[in-house]
């Protein structure tokens, strides 16, 4: 049987070149997202038989969605092997206009998130005694943000710490948990966020001058999915042109 992935958020942006890459490295690919339609479209790209990827609808705010995901994936497939937390919101408010519920929203969807596909997913995998699992978290949360919002940034910052975590709780089972931290990609979602002028300034202050190839992100996931990356876990991979080092 070959290899089963599931990614979060799946439909569009970065998880989606994401779930491209790994159906490319010839896994079976769980395509999920909120909105239904969109994730069935983006599973018929990669194939329209539904063979190797299947399109589940998942709303990250709720654990009984990561429940039901995961039973569907099982029952097509017999088991999953990768998980990549990938869901998140972007917002761009300034940090004194941020509201209370805008805060509670972000972290729900960006840290529960990525909680829940933890929890779910890493004690099927621990069960089964291998896992792989890629959370994508940020360098608005190593240093603040260039451009996304506090609540953003506060919630990527936390993403890593709870990575360690569950590094920690599941490396006896032969379960790897890895962070990548990606800096400004080129992606669509980048430009309509940030007015034209203030992304050239952006750009001006990365040290290799450009936006990131969310395409090497996307082959970042796929090395830390593959069985040989056993030694690795409870990592950050920083992708940030220079932006922020270590």
């Amino acid at each position: 049987m070959s290899q089963v992935a599931l990614v979060t958020g799946a439909a569009q942006g970065l998880g989606n070149a994401i779930a491209g890459q790994l159906h490319a490295a010839g896994y079976k690919v769980a395509v999920t997202d909120r909105i239904e339609e969109l994730a069935r479209e983006a599973a018929a790209r990669l194939d329209a038989g539904g063979a190797t990827a299947l399109a589940l609808k998942l709303d990250v705010k709720r654990k009984e969605d990561f429940e039901a995901a995961l039973a569907a994936v099982v029952a097509k497939w017999g088991g999953l092997q990768v998980a990549v937390n990938n869901a998140a919101m972007t917002p761009t408010t300034p940090v004194m206009q941020i509201t209370a519920e805008e805060f509670d929203e972000v972290i729900a969807v960006n840290l529960r998130g990525t909680l829940f596909g933890c929890q779910v997913f890493g004690a099927h995998m621990a069960a089964a005694g291998y896992g792989r699992i890629i959370n994508l978290a940020s360098l608005a949360g190593q240093n603040g943000g260039t451009a996304s919002g506090a609540h953003y940034a506060s919630s990527k910052g936390a993403i890593l710490t709870l990575n360690k975590i569950f590094a920690r709780e599941l490396a006896a089972s032969n379960v790897t948990v890895n962070a990548i931290a990606p800096g400004p990609m080129e992606l669509p979602s980048v430009r309509a966020a940030v007015p034209p002028e203030r992304l050239e300034k952006l750009i001006e202050a990365i040290p290799v001058r450009r936006l990131g190839n969310p395409t090497f992100v996307a082959d970042l996931v796929v090395k830390l999915a593959s069985p040989e990356a056993d030694f690795t876990t409870g990592a950050t991979w920083d992708v940030n042109g220079g932006i922020f080092m270590r």
